[in-house]
């Protein structure tokens, strides 16, 4: 199996980020997939920054709490959730996001309230650099949705709930819109949106206060046909963006125009190694806060894909491999201290 990977150690360090205090960024919060024989929700965990181990402190329970994102005052918590509520029609499945307070000594979670997510099975949830207000991501029904933040940090009902149009070359998993990420671009004025079944990453004006989205002048950014983008990270200089694609495992990267929302494609390089051949989809895409490296998941290959970045003309050179010592790799992160 080490023949699939480059050694860890042929891959140049990622130095620390400046002036990070790690006393202030000890908690990791785990999102999961629930039910029978399965995790039962959200787990609290302290991190060890000098070697990384965990310990757990909490669990909270949630249905398919798959994609959580923490408020910038740190407060609060939002997830995506999924699952089935019971009434009287028996069990009916909902959609939801969820707000959990997090108490300010211990880091533990406190349920606050949840709302309709606008569509059906909510992929990712994201907070507007403000705090004002709540982005979700449907990917079975193609909706994207922008919900207000109240002052105590509970959710109010969908401002906007957009569906998105489209399809692709795939008759099975392009026949109509999967929205599968949203987010805010670093100025706050624009919300990005990839969606797997349109070969496309559709751009968002957004309205904090009112909680708004409306269609940009340049209303999406184009992948080639079949690429399924999932995520999209943008690189710590606002200038570039990189898109991780699912369904063909390509990472590209895009010059970001800020002032009109526009992406141009730069390059688009494979996540595996040449020549492999089996079964393997993309996850989650993760840009290195120093600005030179770019990470991408790969499930069925099993492992992280490391890129150099060039940081003027956004071209990206292939590092290796690591193995994720683990069968599909969801998602991932990069923990503050950037080692």
């Amino acid at each position: 199996m080490q023949d699939r990977y480059r050694a860890a150690s042929d891959v140049p360090k990622a130095s620390p980020v400046p002036g990070y205090n790690a006393a202030s960024h000890m908690i990791v919060y785990v999102g999961t997939t629930t039910g029978q024989g399965r995790a039962e929700g959200i787990g609290v965990f302290r991190m060890d920054d000098g070697t990384g181990a965990l310990t757990h402190l909490q669990t909270v329970q949630a249905a398919n709490p798959t994609f959580l994102w923490i408020h910038p005052s740190g407060r609060y918590l939002y997830a995506a959730t999924r699952g089935s509520v019971g009434g009287a029609d028996g069990d009916t499945p909902r959609s939801f996001i969820e707000a959990f307070a997090i108490d300010p000594s211990q880091k533990t979670l406190t349920a606050i309230n949840r709302q309709s997510s606008g569509g059906q099975s909510p992929a990712y949830v994201s907070v507007h650099p403000t705090g004002r207000c709540v982005f979700a991501a449907n990917y079975t029904s193609g909706h994207v949705a922008s919900l207000p933040v109240k002052a105590d940090g509970s959710l109010g009902e969908a401002a906007t709930v957009i569906l998105h149009e489209g399809r692709s070359v795939d008759a099975r998993r392009q026949e109509g819109p999967h929205a599968h990420f949203i987010q805010a671009d670093p100025t706050g004025e624009r919300v990005f949106a990839c969606d797997l079944g349109c070969d496309k990453v559709f751009i968002y004006r957004v309205d904090p206060d009112k909680a708004t989205l409306t269609p940009n002048e340049v209303p999406y950014g184009q992948l080639s046909s079949g690429a399924g983008p999932r995520h999209l990270s943008f690189h710590p200089n606002g200038r570039l963006i990189f898109v991780i694609n699912e369904m063909d495992s390509t990472l590209s990267s895009f010059a970001y125009d800020a002032s009109r929302g526009a992406m141009e494609i730069h390059d688009t390089r494979s996540t595996v190694p040449e020549g492999y051949a089996e079964r393997t989809h993309t996850a989650q895409v993760v840009t290195h806060p120093n600005g030179r490296f770019v990470y991408g998941s790969n499930r069925g290959h099993d492992s992280i894909a490391i890129f150099g970045i060039d940081q003027e003309r956004g071209k990206l050179t292939p590092l290796g491999h690591e193995p994720t010592q683990g069968k599909v790799p969801r998602n991932f992160n990069i923990d503050p201290t950037g080692t």
